[in-house]
């Protein structure tokens, strides 16, 4: 058993952990206001039913590396409307696809806006997935003290097995291939439910517990490797969703031969969840983050029934794509990817969803292979377009 007199030092990581960082006023990062586009439904016309014959993959891979990303050709304002138009499941079924019209944008002044449709590395030989880098630099969450308390209460779980955050009063963020796999819904997609963990009990020498043991193999370098925590008093709340909206530059193929920068997708649950949800924010440059740092929180599957979180530093970026090396297991995917930088105007450090953690990538170069983690960046027109889902109108979306 840990002695008494070690749980007050770990609690006081875990404060430093979610303090705000000190800085002047004039140095603060910050979130800058920004003049969006606007993303808006046209019309809309019925399609035949799905089939939902495949199990849903809990995470995506792309031999696809920043370079190729980069490189591929910036899309037209044609292509932009047609990757943007979207698919509505509902949860009777019924299958709809919505073009849009996309006004306030031009593609010829704004960074490059790589679709990820050309450019492949191709695979030398197969390889096995690893998506822990060095020593295991994730946090369990336990407790009811922690659990329902703002940032991590916004994590949720889907019955497909994947991850979620809470966007608005009944929506989630997700990753499309937790509902689609680039050709057709998934099994479960239909009748998808979104589980809200909770606790029998206070619990709250277990977050010491686990916190303590995962930081000394982060930080310290320990040995003893972790063994999964036991907690039998757990337990998630589900609420079915009402209807799925994936955008159609993820559904046109095989998900592995069209990258990830459109693996996204925004769930409306049948009634409101009735916790805090956290904003959406217009991805910063991750020079601009505080300590380039970025964090995500989510349902891995070597842990389960455990919440999980954790923090790294944001690697190589294109328009489309964050890379990091956040450790992370199959079943993280979907997690809203959240910075926190300070709001000028309610004059309050503010966390905000800036991407979705979509999984992993590798890449061969010149006989060495690179490892990533790869998030879905939220940019401009992607706030836009999940912002209309949310509101359902542009006016108060205008501004990211």
């Amino acid at each position: 058993m840990r002695p008494r007199a070690a749980l007050p030092r770990f609690s006081s990581i875990l404060f430093l952990l979610f303090l705000p960082p000190v800085f002047s006023s004039s140095s603060r990062p910050q979130w800058v206001p920004q003049r969006v586009p606007v993303v808006l439904a046209q019309q809309t016309e019925a399609r035949s039913a799905p089939h939902f014959l495949s199990p849903a993959r809990l995470d995506v891979s792309s031999p696809c590396d920043p370079e190729c990303h980069k490189k591929a050709p910036r899309p037209s304002y044609w292509d932009l409307r047609r990757l943007l138009a979207y698919e509505t499941l509902n949860s009777d079924g019924q299958l709809t696809e919505t073009a849009v019209a996309i006004y306030g944008y031009d593609p010829n002044t704004s960074p490059a806006y790589s679709s990820g449709s050309s450019g492949k590395a191709q695979r030398s030989h197969v390889r096995r997935k690893r998506q822990i880098f060095g020593h295991d630099g994730r946090f369990s969450i336990s407790g009811q003290n922690h659990l329902l308390k703002y940032p991590f209460s916004v994590a949720v779980k889907l019955s497909t097995g994947c991850s979620g955050t809470l966007v608005g009063d009944r929506h989630v963020l997700t990753a499309a291939h937790c509902v689609h796999d680039g050709k057709n819904y998934v099994k479960g997609a239909q009748k998808l439910r979104v589980g809200f963990l909770k606790t029998k009990h206070r619990d709250t020498q277990a977050l010491s517990f686990d916190l303590s043991s995962n930081f000394t193999n982060h930080v310290e370098g320990g040995h003893v490797p972790y063994a999964p925590p036991t907690n039998d008093k757990m337990k998630f709340q589900w609420i079915r969703a009402k209807r799925t909206h994936v955008p159609k530059g993820w559904i046109k193929g095989n998900a592995n031969d069209i990258g990830m920068d459109y693996d996204y997708a925004l769930l409306e649950l049948k009634k409101p969840h009735k916790r805090r949800h956290m904003k959406l924010g217009v991805s910063p440059p991750a020079l601009r983050l505080p300590g380039r740092r970025v964090h995500f929180s989510g349902f891995d599957n070597d842990r389960s029934g455990k919440l999980v979180y954790r923090f790294c530093r944001a690697g190589e970026e294109t328009s489309d794509l964050l890379y990091q090396h956040c450790d992370a297991q199959p079943g993280a995917s979907g997690s809203g990817v959240y910075a926190r930088m300070w709001d000028g105007r309610r004059r309050r450090w503010e966390r905000k969803v800036i991407g979705v953690f979509s999984g992993h990538q590798w890449v061969e170069r010149q006989g060495a292979s690179q490892e990533f983690n790869v998030a879905v960046r939220i940019t401009p027109l992607k706030y836009a377009q999940i912002c209309y889902w949310i509101k359902g109108n542009f006016v108060d979306c205008r501004e990211g």
